[in-house]
């Protein structure tokens, strides 16, 4: 059976929809899987009107077949949520749909309905206040597997890994721990070799300017040092730790398949200045596989029609490699 992908609808007030209508309207020339979208068929419908597409949209449920995704309708699982105008603030009545529509999903993954899904952008700070980083480690630890998630931001020419994600910079260097580096640096590794059958090249970033010249006392020196020596002893092709300055500027001569940071915006600024809306999301370490483009709700472009589908269409054809 080719399972289907399911994509979250995403946070109400935000550019989902609208990447949603753009991607589905070009779709023949990049989907090789059927898919679907959770969400309230009553929201995509005034979300439709205000931007003026003319899509059809046709209703699902649980009981649907591959036959029902095959129209020219968007078919939607619908999941009952209203609110009076297109887009709204956000508040606790729409975070309650959006959790509803990630249980749909993992309900669905777990009754072997659908290959995995797409989360569309949501406002993370409002869905989960100070009860998980983000939507990574919320699935992390609604999968039993906390601890073991990566967020891996994917292009083919190159992908970042951050070891810490959401956090305050000042907590950074407490929370690198030489068991993290190795294990994320092997689930990574072991994803490139199922999915790519390829044993990728791997770039660890040190955490201080020019490395602190590797003092005794540095986190390059305590740490990140000793976790590559530990990982090459797996025959994982790792180099490090590299000073962060230089590290995109020998990405050439070296060709690094990844890049692994010590925090977020370590690897994420240099790698979306060169690849900008080319690239996803991808948390690994879960059960399923889950992708969500690499961009915010972006606010101050909602109901403008300006939005770029780019990474929400790579996301679905990045499927096309999951058997």
């Amino acid at each position: 059976m080719n399972k289907p992908i399911a994509i979250i609808a995403g946070e109400p007030n935000s550019i989902s929809s609208e990447i949603i209508f753009k991607s589905w309207q070009i779709r023949k020339q990049y989907v090789h899987k059927p898919l679907f979208i959770i969400g309230s068929i009553w929201l995509l419908n005034l979300q439709k009107k205000k931007l003026n597409y003319k899509i059809k949209i046709k209703k699902i449920d649980n009981n649907f077949t591959i036959n029902d995704l095959k129209s020219n309708e968007l078919p939607v699982f619908d999941i009952e949520y209203k609110q009076k105008k297109p887009f709204e603030k956000i508040s606790s009545k729409s975070n309650k749909y959006i959790l509803k529509c990630f249980n749909q999903a993992i309900k669905l993954i777990e009754s072997k309905k659908i290959l995995g899904f797409i989360n569309c952008p949501i406002s993370k700070e409002f869905l989960f206040k100070k009860k998980h980083q983000g939507i990574t480690e919320f699935l992390s630890k609604k999968s039993g597997k906390s601890g073991n998630e990566v967020m891996l931001i994917y292009n083919e020419k190159l992908s970042v890994s951050p070891i810490t994600t959401h956090i305050p910079l000042n907590e950074v260097s407490q929370k690198i721990k030489r068991s993290n580096i190795i294990n994320k640096v092997k689930i990574i590794n072991s994803f490139y070799r199922k999915i790519f059958n390829k044993k990728p090249n791997f770039a660890i970033l040190g955490l201080n300017p020019h490395n602190f010249s590797l003092p005794k006392k540095s986190e390059e020196k305590k740490i990140i040092h000793k976790a590559i020596k530990n990982l090459k002893k797996f025959k994982i092709k790792v180099s490090g730790p590299v000073p962060t300055d230089s590290s995109f500027m020998i990405l050439n001569k070296h060709k690094f398949d990844v890049i692994i940071g010590m925090y977020h915006d370590q690897v994420l600024t240099p790698f979306k200045a060169l690849y900008n809306f080319n690239a996803i999301n991808i948390t690994l370490g879960l059960p399923y596989i889950r992708i969500s483009p690499d961009h915010g709700v972006a606010e101050n472009i909602i109901g403008k029609k300006l939005a770029n589908p780019k990474s929400l269409m790579e996301s679905i054809k990045f499927f096309n490699y999951i058997k």
